[in-house]
């Protein structure tokens, strides 16, 4: 049914950016939470950021605050993650997740029921 589809990661030097895309179909009519999530070799997964495609604040976990940009675009079905400053701690796989109902506080693995494949990001220093 949900189909979430990452792009747009690569290898990159400390300090760069890079721009992460997620493509999603077959998601519910209503409002929806989108998230970005990363796991890291040997590290479990952990929240990024989400958006809610009714409006409202965005969310950043505080590890990427003030580096990382997540939006959405026209249609709201395409969830973007602008980051910039990157360091080599943020290297991870990213994937993208959506929950059918307006985001709950913070980021929770347990609150998302749809995931992409996943995008590698890899910041060398």
């Amino acid at each position: 049914q949900v189909q979430l589809v990452e792009s747009g990661g690569g290898s990159v030097q400390a300090g760069g950016s890079l721009r992460l895309s997620c493509a999603a179909s077959g998601l519910a009519a209503g409002y929806n939470c989108l998230a970005w999530f990363r796991q890291a070799p040997g590290k479990e997964r952990e929240g990024v950021a989400r958006i809610y495609t009714g409006g409202g604040g965005q969310f950043y976990a505080d590890s990427v605050k003030g580096r990382f940009t997540i939006s959405l675009d026209k249609a709201k079905t395409t969830v973007f993650l602008q980051m910039n400053s990157l360091k080599p701690e943020d290297t991870a796989t990213y994937y993208c997740a959506a929950n059918p109902r307006a985001c709950t506080t913070g980021l929770r693995i347990r609150d998302f029921l749809d995931w992409g494949q996943g995008t590698q990001v890899t910041v060398s220093s």
